[in-house]
């Protein structure tokens, strides 16, 4: 069996569905920024539009999410 270790998710941290919601009308793929820590590994996740208006709130397991990552991390 393999298992899979979530990546720890951190406050103000982007990160994109991993799945479709439609009863929230997200599709995989969307973009959102983490904004509460509600339990071990679920976040209150903000979804907004380019005017930074937010289309959508919602709690969501840290396995629906994919960190996403701007920077080259270089080791030394």
């Amino acid at each position: 069996m393999i298992t899979t270790i979530a990546p720890q998710l951190n406050l103000l941290d982007v990160v994109a569905l991993k799945e479709d919601l439609p009863q929230h009308n997200l599709l995989a793929g969307q973009v959102g920024t983490i904004v509460e820590t509600l339990a071990p590994e679920v976040y209150e996740v903000e979804f907004s539009d380019d005017d930074g208006q937010t289309y959508a709130m919602l709690p969501l397991h840290s396995q629906q999410l994919l960190q996403l990552k701007y920077q080259l991390k270089v080791s030394a």
